[in-house]
């Protein structure tokens, strides 16, 4: 049997997108599944080296930021090195680069930068595809 395939596409920029994505991501991981994120547009913060100071929580949201404390929800920058760690390809969009003015060194290790070709040629085979 082949390995599974998830593609997961990240677009939202705020702390709580951040948890959702990286869960998802690393429990694929560790379920031994092939796995892809193309962060793009505000998600680019999440891989951000800065993210700590840039990922916010949304109005309304901020008792999940005490919840993550109380039940040792690791860190953003924990889990996108657990991602790292278990293979999981990140994938920064060239075009939201463009418009931003971002370039790769303001990200994280491991992070490759490409077009939606680049992340469409992993989601074609996917066996589960994922937005946040």
């Amino acid at each position: 049997m082949s390995k599974r395939k998830v593609a997961i596409i990240a677009s939202g920029g705020g702390l709580d997108s951040a948890y959702k994505v990286l869960n998802i991501a690393t429990a694929a991981a560790a379920t031994e599944a092939e796995v892809a994120i193309f962060f793009t547009f505000e998600a680019l913060a999440i891989i951000h080296k800065d993210a700590a100071t840039m990922l916010t929580m949304g109005p309304g949201k901020e008792h999940y930021v005490e919840g993550f404390k109380r039940a040792n929800v690791p860190s953003i920058s924990e889990l996108l090195e657990v991602a790292r760690e278990t293979g999981v390809k990140m994938i920064a969009c060239q075009m939201t680069m463009d418009v931003t003015g971002m370039t790769k060194e303001m990200f994280v290790d491991g992070v490759e930068v490409g077009g939606a070709v680049t992340f469409l040629d992993f989601a074609y085979d996917a066996d589960v595809t994922v937005t946040f």
